[in-house]
């Protein structure tokens, strides 16, 4: 049976990237349980809109956990904190009658905000422009199974594959690591035999795309690992560590030769 609670929501609201910014205080009266957390965004927004005032602006799409477009950082916590589950997932039975919530979007120097809980994430971009992909002619399809692909690599690229670009790996670090996204993209290429001709160059060209676009430093704290939504593992890190190390001999030694001092 349904139940119905009101809580005390604390919205981040920001008119715009040079606005100041700041929490506005708002009551959500008789929220259904059954609702998803941003369905109870939706009601509030329709009171909003009601009394005249600009609905609160946030991120959203399939609300399948699919997309990766939710991004709201809830009590502190991406996606609400609750293990493999994104906001669009989360829902209100978590919550209890009375409770206060505090709502923000995602706090890294490489996500500035554009408008209240929505954050510009063209950074991920960036870095996928720079390989997220195999290159290859143009051709008709291959059959299937041309190309075997043992099992236990097939289940680890999958894995990798998961990921869905929200962001949240960046919003939980304490440095703005983008690590756990850019090692995942790469993971599921690099599992497969079609992943490996471009596999160093691939490395080097994500990883420099993503410390130009202003990602911080991994330092261990794993907190990526925790927040993702997809429950990527962190071992996707020590992996690209290691194919980084190999790129950027190979990139350097590549360097020498076009300058002639090699």
């Amino acid at each position: 049976m349904a139940r119905l609670m009101n809580l005390v929501l604390n919205v981040w609201r920001q008119k715009s990237p040079k606005d100041a910014g700041g929490f506005v205080r708002y009551e959500a009266k008789a929220i259904n349980d059954h609702m998803s957390f941003l369905e109870m965004l939706d009601v509030v927004n329709e009171e909003l809109a009601h009394k005249g005032e600009e609905p609160i602006a946030f991120d959203h799409d399939c609300r399948e956990g699919i997309c990766g477009m939710c991004s709201l950082m809830i009590n502190g916590r991406p996606h609400g904190g609750r293990r493999a589950t994104t906001t669009c997932q989360l829902h209100m039975r978590f919550f209890k009658d009375g409770d206060e919530i505090w709502i923000e979007p995602w706090r890294a120097h490489a996500f500035p905000v554009i408008k209240d809980l929505c954050v510009d994430r063209s950074a991920f971009d960036r870095v996928i422009a720079r390989g997220g992909f195999i290159t290859a002619n143009c051709g008709s399809a291959p059959d299937a199974n041309d190309v075997l692909v043992a099992k236990d690599r097939a289940d680890r690229a999958m894995d990798a594959a998961a990921c869905i670009g929200c962001g949240a790996c960046v919003a939980a670090c304490p440095n703005g690591s983008a690590m756990l996204f850019v090692a995942a993209k790469l993971a599921h290429l690099h599992q497969l035999p079609q992943g490996q001709p471009e596999r160093a160059h691939r490395t080097h060209a994500m990883v420099s795309a993503m410390d130009a676009a202003g990602f911080g430093a991994c330092t261990n704290h794993y907190e990526c690992e925790a927040a993702c939504p997809k429950a990527i593992s962190r071992d996707v890190i020590a992996v690209m560590n290691r194919d980084y190390a190999r790129a950027a001999l190979v990139a350097r030694d590549r360097e020498a030769k076009s300058d002639g001092t090699g």
